[in-house]
């Protein structure tokens, strides 16, 4: 006779979902290049068909042969796991080099699942004074009220988030490069204090991508990866990612993605799952392209100063060299212009394509954002202004255009001022 207890003890709720690649290793050649694994990245051609693509399983629930082989193929409902979501999953855990990940609606969905799986009321959290507008938010809005207490903190030199430790510290949270300040933090120097202290690291790399940097290579303990940047890449869906290193902090983030019903749709993971083949190529044009582009801006008189993590002139040069791959430092950068705010403001205005004024960073297409109003409206005004977000601000998110198209109408805007 089958009873509720041998079944929920065969099946507990945080282990409902396993790490295993769907990869045969005998069918593959030993140790390709993260340029092929962003390609096939596990997906084998499936078995009953010879599709090459994994399908979109767009079922709910999935039938069960009978109780006492309930979850034997893995799959019951699909705000626990569903196949294509699930594929999504293995693949950006092996791009981004950790135990397993999960896939959620948005960026934002991966930070908050994060702070929501490692902390709790009384909690303490020593987070980048600089970050994603929203992360700023959340953590101010939200968890404060909860009972969790925020260190808003310059991470750009590890001796202050050491500084900024307390007895009730739970979680580390970096961000490298920082949107938008593109300021470095030095992972493996703040793992080594957090792994000392007992302490979580999680790092947003959203502006690095895994083709320049993997956290978890550094001992960062969690990645965040907005994957509506450059994984998807074609301004067409979002995603977000929550990648842990190992069993435990993975079998806890599954846990939390399945009570908060906090997941991604099959046909957006699927989308994902082409979109992010091209990454590498997409991500080595573009770096190309933004150096080229902050060369020309760093040389221009309307331009007050030009910041690009690939630029001799950045202040954190050497740490960008060997904590970047490739000499590869994204397709990220801002700049100031002469006349202050209203110059910077009226050059957004008028800017001729094939620069687009708007939100989303990491697209094909190159696009200029007014971080005050759009990305970063929601920090508080004096806390924006600390870390050099001003009103006109100046973002750059360089795309796969021609480099020479994007500076002639950066020219053409830049001298009308």
């Amino acid at each position: 006779m089958i009873v509720a207890r041998s079944l929920s003890s065969r099946v507990p709720i945080n282990k409902i979902s396993v790490r295993a690649f769907s990869a045969k290793s005998d069918n593959w050649i030993p140790n390709v290049s993260l340029d092929t694994d962003l390609v096939h990245g596990g997906v084998n051609p499936c078995t009953e068909t010879g599709g090459i693509l994994t399908p979109i399983h767009l079922s709910t629930t999935f039938v069960q042969e009978s109780v006492e082989k309930y979850l034997e193929k893995g799959y019951s409902y699909s705000r626990t796991n569903n196949p294509t979501v699930k594929m999504l999953e293995e693949k950006v855990a092996k791009i981004e080099n950790g135990y397993g990940a999960i896939c959620v609606g948005t960026g934002m969905s991966a930070t908050a699942s994060c702070i929501n799986a490692f902390m709790k009321a009384g909690d303490h959290c020593v987070i980048t004074n600089c970050s994603y507008g929203g992360t700023n938010r959340i953590c101010r809005e939200q968890f404060t009220p909860f009972g969790m207490e925020f260190s808003f903190v310059d991470f750009t030199d590890p001796a202050n988030v050491e500084a900024a430790i307390k007895p009730n510290t739970k979680l580390i949270f970096s961000e490298s490069p920082t949107n938008p300040t593109l300021t470095i933090a030095d992972l493996e120097a703040i793992s080594e204090i957090a792994k000392s202290k007992g302490i979580l690291h999680v790092c947003d790399s959203t502006f690095a991508t895994p083709y320049i940097m993997r956290p978890i290579d550094h001992g960062v303990d969690l990645t965040i990866q907005s994957l509506t940047k450059y994984y998807d890449g074609h301004n067409m869906g979002v995603g977000g990612a929550l990648i842990s290193a190992n069993e435990e902090l993975y079998e806890r983030t599954k846990l939390v993605q399945n009570m908060h019903g906090n997941i991604m749709s099959p046909f957006t993971a699927y989308m994902m799952l082409q979109t992010m083949k091209t990454m590498g190529l997409r991500v080595q044009r573009q770096s190309e392209s933004a150096m080229k582009i902050a060369t020309f801006l760093e040389s221009h008189p309307k331009v007050e100063r030009t910041v690009y993590p690939g630029l001799a002139s950045h202040p954190q040069k050497e740490l960008a060299d060997k904590q970047h791959r490739n000499g590869l430092h994204g397709g990220m950068a801002y700049f100031d212009v002469v006349g202050g705010d209203a110059a910077a403001i009226k050059l957004m205005d008028s800017i001729k394509r094939p620069w687009t004024l708007c939100e989303n960073l990491g697209a094909t297409e190159s696009i200029i954002t007014a971080c005050a109003v759009m990305t970063h409206a929601n920090m508080l005004r004096e806390d924006r202004l600390k870390v050099g977000i001003t009103d006109g601000f100046i973002r750059i998110s360089v795309g796969i255009e021609d480099p020479d198209d994007l500076i002639r109408s950066l020219d053409d805007a830049l001298n009308q001022l």
